[in-house]
């Protein structure tokens, strides 16, 4: 029997994998369970349609991503910090710091997608790296300048 999953299964495959199964394991468990559905010619033709439409969701958003890089990339990100008598900043510089220094620079970015390697807590040269896709990141230099 073929089914298409609707789910993961493990051992057998994943979300809308088109499977032969035994009879039994397709009509007593998966379908009921809600796991997968027959695979019958209308069902592999809106399979098919889905695929394509996610795919071409899933371009879409890359090529935002791709664009927004390039847009990085030409950022010249300065943030200023309070700072003590002996140099070091009061608290730390982190991704919602340079999420806000982006917004200030029109650049709209979630502070989860960036990451900063250790602690920034005196003024100096650093960078970070902002995942905006699986397939797209982005090195953000940046400056830290103490606050006058």
């Amino acid at each position: 029997m073929k089914i298409i999953l609707k789910e993961d299964i493990t051992g057998l495959g994943y979300k809308d994998d088109v499977v032969e199964v035994k009879n039994g394991y397709g009509r007593n468990y998966l379908i009921p369970q809600g796991k997968a559905v027959i695979a019958t010619e209308s069902a592999l033709k809106v399979l098919a349609e889905n695929q394509r439409q996610r795919a071409h969701k899933l371009a879409k958003i890359k090529a935002d991503a791709e664009a927004l890089a390039a847009e990085l990339e030409k950022v010249a990100l300065t943030i200023t910090a309070k700072t003590s008598a002996a140099g070091t900043i009061f608290g730390s510089v982190n991704a919602a710091t340079i999420a806000e220094a982006l917004e200030k620079l029109g650049q709209n970015v979630d502070r989860k997608l960036i990451v900063i390697k250790g602690s920034i807590k005196e003024p100096g040269k650093y960078s970070c790296t902002i995942n905006l896709h699986k397939e797209v990141a982005v090195e953000l230099p940046f400056e830290v300048l103490a606050e006058e």
